[in-house]
């Protein structure tokens, strides 16, 4: 009886040690974990104490007597003061030969074409004509400049037509509707030098112009709208000539130069008011410059224009040969340099920009015979 009641007293204070040994050994972690944890919290507090102390400026205010004075710097990163937003893509260059053209183009001018209708037909276009692509990034920022006044008619086949081609072309552009004021004497290259300035004075990263008349609509889209290392002429064979260049120094219709090269050449004569002139003077500009005009393929470079009567204030300039033959004489004088005129209205409509302008009236001709 003893010695069974000695072996449950011996299992009984096994029992009881190995539970003090137990309750010993959590104790011990506890111990420890509390010490980490004071000792992480003295570690933060003892590490900013010295910063402050070497870096004053980092925690003082800073210098408000200057709207834009920044804190020095302490060397090392500075958290965000707000979560950042979600970075916008990086998209590809657009390709030199767009995938999405059509090549030859049925172009006909007898269906009603309100302004409505072309708007619906471009929804990617922002107001006042401006269009960049989606879905790439273009080496080039092209201004379309179109010198205008009463061809309300075809400025809407011109929209019609061309806002999809350049959209196709993956351009990034503007259309710039250049308006002359008042009932004198048309100025086509005044107005065109009017919208080079105007252009630039809305987007200063234009770097590429297209000069183009406003009846004038290409027949293959494969026609690129760019600027090239030659200025450019577009329209070299249209139906009015019968597909033809009239003559081998013809340089009017559609034309494109880079920004250097416009100033290069003082950009457009201001001087020739009437019909015709200033687009061989435009050409001699271009020769005295030591630069040589680049044509695309016959081919490609077909255009219709749109019918219409004459305008009783654009009728020929009767000096225009006699002012041909001095390009050389006036050409430093007689360009963007000296282009004076007055911005009436500014208009941002749904697919282009109409700057209406007055360039001042033209001088008194002696009458002819």
């Amino acid at each position: 009886m003893s010695r069974l009641l000695g072996g449950t007293l011996e299992r009984v204070c096994k029992a009881v040690l190995l539970l003090c040994l137990l309750h010993f050994l959590v104790a011990v972690i506890l111990y420890f974990d509390v010490y980490a944890q004071h000792l992480a919290f003295f570690s933060r507090f003892s590490a900013r104490g010295p910063a402050r102390a070497l870096h004053p400026a980092a925690s003082s205010s800073t210098n408000c007597s200057r709207p834009n004075a920044t804190a020095p710097s302490s060397g090392l990163p500075e958290a965000p003061s707000a979560r950042p937003g979600p970075t916008a893509p990086v998209l590809p260059p657009c390709p030199d030969s767009p995938p999405g053209l059509v090549g030859r183009l049925l172009i006909e001018f007898t269906s009603p074409m309100p302004l409505e209708r072309v708007q619906r037909e471009n929804p990617g276009v922002l107001l006042g004509g401006r269009y960049t692509p989606p879905d790439c990034t273009p080496a080039q920022t092209v201004a379309v400049i179109i010198p205008f006044r009463h061809r309300e008619h075809h400025l809407r086949y011109w929209l019609h037509y061309l806002h999809p081609i350049l959209r196709r072309q993956r351009l990034r552009y503007g259309i710039y509707v250049i308006n002359q004021h008042g009932e004198d004497t048309f100025n086509r290259a005044k107005l065109l030098n009017v919208g080079f300035l105007e252009a630039l004075k809305e987007d200063a990263t234009y770097n590429c112009f297209i000069f183009s008349d406003v009846d004038l609509v290409p027949m293959d889209d494969r026609n690129l709208y760019r600027c090239g290392d030659q200025p450019r002429h577009f329209a070299i064979a249209m139906d009015k000539f019968g597909f033809r260049l009239p003559y081998a120094g013809y340089f009017g219709g559609v034309s494109g130069l880079n920004k250097s090269q416009f100033l290069r050449i003082n950009g457009f004569p201001n001087e020739y008011w009437g019909w015709g002139g200033e687009d061989d003077d435009i050409f001699n500009r271009i020769s005295l410059a030591g630069m040589k005009i680049s044509r695309p393929d016959v081919r490609i470079g077909r255009y219709r224009m749109i019918k219409h009567d004459r305008d009783k204030h654009n009728e020929p300039n009767p000096q225009r040969f006699t002012k041909i033959q001095n390009t050389k004489l006036t050409m430093k004088r007689d360009g963007i340099g000296s282009v004076r005129y007055q911005v009436l209205e500014v208009s941002r409509q749904p697919l282009f920009t109409n700057i209406t302008v007055d360039i001042g009236r033209p001088p008194s001709w002696p009458p002819r015979g």
